[in-house]
């Protein structure tokens, strides 16, 4: 429905299927400053936290109306340089934020429900000041109504001309934790097998959110609870992150067309696997993360997560993909290199990755000076191409020769002190290699990165002779050995020789 200034989203009358996707497309949409008005039966929270994942800090949430039986929120899309971006500065600490709102600068229409809007989404670690030009004590008693006596108010400034308040949330009091028998009594919720069901249209639609919720924080570490609903409840996977922080796996069972079932699983506390882990584990999963253009060499040190976040990335498919069976691999990944003995690995990094490296990469090196000698004028990028191209070829070259001359025999010193139980004197200069040898891989990895990028991922142009389209086959095949090879030793092969290492007397 179209208002004379903005789309209102009636979405109790939507398909289910289409509900989030309207309002996500409406949004898409909207040109700075425009608006858009959600109407609701419950309160859509779970949509700003989707909406802030994807876009960031580039719109408002101001809510309306909110129920309890109607909930309508007005999202406006920023603009670079407005009166309401000016009056609320937001400033990352090392511990939480710092949120500035200068009242006076904000719309009187809209003051209250801007502080209260910030006020909802305060951290423990969050502080919130007012900046005002009179005292803004009716808010405190606004506050008090509503939320009790849940956060902190100080005056950093009391007039004559402007008031500073400092507000703060006030530790939460020690709560038991909600008892998982008493679940089963709420509405839509039941059991089935060793998983608790929650069938969402059954809920009333404002208990639905809390309900999913409430029954979550009953789990166990690897307790599960299936959501079945009839649309894809992904904007609760966006609030539970936010508000519960990367503690559960949310895996697809069944994704419509008219019904979603989502199991989500509460992770073990200990459970922190990073990408390298995933991959040394099942290097078949390498190919999700290829898929996505994710570094699981270099930067195998990150959650899916986390560099799902960085690169904004659906971390839901990603996650999904990596729980499904992996029907096929383009590569020979099948060997489980994570079970091998390190002196073995340290053989097969030689004999397999250092001569491919040896083989081919001079080969590369003349192709790639023949291809940008005669087409460097029509295509420039092929210069920018060149220039990587020796880098790699320089740095690698003199990499694996320090690898074998110095860092495999440590390897090897290393494994046989273990297996004799002997002294070390060395104690140390493994990992003080591999910290080296790991800045060398990333400048490696990061040539590779920007020459996919400058070619559009090894896009042929018209005029591609035979030479130039074999170099680009080449790149790409030596550019997937270099993440295997540099997978086996980042991920693999490093990790387990350094705690060898400390093992030692």
């Amino acid at each position: 429905m179209q208002t004379a200034n903005e789309t209102v989203i009636n979405v109790p009358e939507l398909e289910p299927r289409l509900k989030h996707s309207t309002i996500f497309q409406t949004f898409n949409n909207l040109k700075p400053g425009e608006s858009m008005i959600i109407h609701n039966d419950h309160d859509p929270k779970p949509v700003y936290y989707q909406l802030s994942a994807q876009h960031g800090e580039t719109f408002s949430w101001e809510y309306l109306q909110q129920g309890p039986e109607v909930w309508n929120i007005r999202v406006t899309k920023n603009e670079t340089a407005n009166e309401e971006v000016e009056a609320v500065t937001v400033t990352h600490k090392e511990k939480g934020r710092e949120i500035k709102i200068t009242a006076p600068l904000l719309a009187p229409q809209i003051k209250h429900a801007t502080i209260f809007q910030a006020f909802n989404h305060l951290g423990p670690d969050d502080v919130l000041i007012i900046h005002n030009d009179h005292d803004p004590r009716p808010l405190h008693y606004h506050l008090m109504s509503e939320h009790g006596e849940i956060f902190n108010w100080e005056y950093l400034q009391s007039g004559p001309e402007w008031w500073d308040v400092c507000i703060t949330m006030k530790p939460l009091a020690p709560q038991a934790k909600p008892d998982a028998s008493n679940v089963l009594q709420m509405q839509g919720v039941s059991k089935k097998g060793d998983d608790i069901v929650i069938t969402v249209p059954e809920i009333e639609p404002r208990r639905k959110h809390p309900t999913i919720f409430e029954v979550f924080d009953t789990l166990q570490p690897l307790e599960s609870l299936i959501i079945h609903n009839d649309h894809d409840p992904k904007p609760v996977y966006y609030q539970l992150l936010g508000e519960r922080g990367d503690v559960f796996t949310w895996q697809y069972l069944q994704q419509g067309p008219q019904w979603w079932d989502i199991k989500v699983t509460r992770k073990d506390p200990n459970d922190t696997e990073t990408i390298g882990q995933i991959a040394a584990k099942d290097l078949r999963k390498a190919e999700v993360f290829k898929k996505y253009g994710i570094d699981f060499c270099c930067g195998g040190k990150k959650t899916v997560r986390e560099i799902c976040a960085e690169k904004g990335i659906d971390a839901t498919k990603v996650e999904q993909e990596l729980q499904a069976p992996i029907q096929s691999v383009t590569t020979n990944t099948t060997m489980n290199f994570n079970e091998w003995n390190v002196d073995f690995l340290a053989d097969y990094i030689v004999n397999t990755h250092h001569n491919y490296v040896r083989k081919y990469l001079p080969e590369i090196y003349g192709y790639m000076n023949k291809v940008a000698k005669v087409h460097g004028d029509r295509h420039p990028e092929l210069l920018n191409i060149q220039n990587l191209v020796e880098l790699v070829n320089k740095d690698l070259s003199e990499h694996i020769v320090e690898e074998e001359k110095d860092v495999f025999p440590l390897v090897k010193k290393i494994v046989q002190a273990k297996n004799a139980n002997s002294a070390y004197p060395e104690k140390g200069s493994f990992a003080a290699k591999v910290v080296d040898m790991e800045k060398e891989h990333e400048t490696v990895g990061n040539a590779l990165d920007e020459i996919r990028e400058i070619s559009n991922n090894y896009a042929l142009p018209d005029d591609a002779c035979a030479s130039y389209k074999l170099l680009f086959k080449m790149l790409d095949e030596f550019e997937n050995d270099i993440h295997i090879h540099i997978h086996l030793e980042n991920n693999i092969l490093f990790p387990k020789v350094v705690e060898m290492e400390k093992s030692l007397a």
